[in-house]
């Protein structure tokens, strides 16, 4: 009889309140990927979440990375405390798969991505949205040419986050924790999808605001034009200020047909007639107040996908180099916004 694998090991570090989907995630797959500790530095904290979802705690991130059945470590803290984790993991010459944005500022992005790249080490970046069936169910007729060339794309975001109980949460909505505002926090994932469909953006022209409803230094409102490097064209309005909050939709525009991704819904509506409707309405995609009442089957999909990517020696669906993109893209959109000009991406 064959040898059996050993479960998959991950060290998990940062538990708060994005780690939700990922613990549920991760037990889901037990048979296939083993939990070896949980670290966060509040120990109580850390104690009440390794009870609530029966998961190990780790005594430091010190322990983890020396623990040999670790193959791997999930980084889920706040962007500004990721580039000595990474360093750390990649000197063990562990892989790292990272909750979004890899960091506050691109150029920070750019050194995660070259840290682990210069070690050896696999990076993937969570992007759950990607992992929809509607989502790759589009991504498959894209990529089969069946659609014919992309002419226009509208992405709308319209979410809702409340000052209170939100934003008034130490360091949310500020530069030095999070690194902007409504582009890099919520709309990323929309704008990581869009473009995982659409090819590299070239030039943006945009619109940013803060709005009277939210006491925050970065912004919560976004109105940009985009020019596609394959030539066609897309307009997005992203927002945290849309009471009570709806689900986020993409569509596209292409020759023979135009596709809607609403939620986790696909609607292709052909030009000779026909429609095809793929995937399910989503109880809800974490547009409104509570920003984790989306299912958890979205990360189950990505963590397995990076999990066996790392076995077959493959990069996974989504990687530091994917997500450079979309940082690429929102600092257009920034820049073009407080410039009141066209930029290049």
């Amino acid at each position: 009889m064959a040898h059996e694998h050993r479960n998959f090991g991950l060290g998990v570090v940062g538990a708060g309140m994005g780690a939700k989907p990922h613990a549920l995630a991760l037990n889901a797959l037990k048979d296939r990927i083993s939990v070896r500790g949980v670290y966060r530095r509040n120990r109580e904290r850390l104690d009440q979440f390794c009870r609530e979802y029966d998961l190990p705690a780790a005594a430091s991130y010190e322990a983890l990375l020396e623990d040999p059945s670790v193959d791997a470590i999930l980084v889920l803290t706040t962007p500004n405390a990721r580039e000595e984790l990474v360093a750390a993991a990649c000197k063990a010459g562990k892989h790292v798969l990272m909750e979004k944005p890899v960091e506050r500022s691109t150029e920070a992005a750019q050194r995660i991505v070259e840290t682990c790249a210069s070690a050896g080490v696999t990076l993937g970046v969570i992007f759950q949205h990607r992992f929809r069936a509607a989502s790759q169910a589009l991504a498959q007729k894209v990529a089969s040419g069946e659609l014919g060339p992309l002419q226009a794309a509208q992405l709308v975001v319209p979410w809702w986050r409340p000052q209170q109980g939100y934003y008034d949460q130490p360091g949310r909505g500020t530069f030095a924790q999070d690194g902007g505002g409504v582009l890099i926090t919520q709309a990323i994932h929309s704008l990581d999808l869009m473009l995982s469909l659409t090819g590299p953006a070239k030039a943006v022209t945009a619109m940013t605001a803060t709005t009277g409803l939210h006491s925050i230094e970065t912004e919560d409102f976004v109105a940009g034009g985009v020019e596609f490097v394959n030539g066609a064209v897309g307009g997005l309005i992203a927002t945290t200020a849309n009471f009570p909050g709806g689900p986020e939709s993409l569509t596209l525009n292409f020759d023979k047909a135009s596709a809607t991704l609403t939620g986790g819904v696909l609607t292709l509506n052909w030009l000779d007639g026909r429609t095809e409707t793929v995937g399910e309405e989503a109880s809800t995609s974490g547009g409104g107040a509570d920003p984790m009442a989306f299912p958890f089957q979205w990360h189950q999909a990505q963590i397995a996908d990076f999990a066996e990517a790392v076995q077959a020696g493959r990069q996974p669906v989504s990687t530091g180099h994917t997500a450079l993109n979309v940082h690429r893209l929102i600092d257009a959109l920034i820049r073009s916004g407080k410039e009141g000009k066209r930029v290049e991406v």
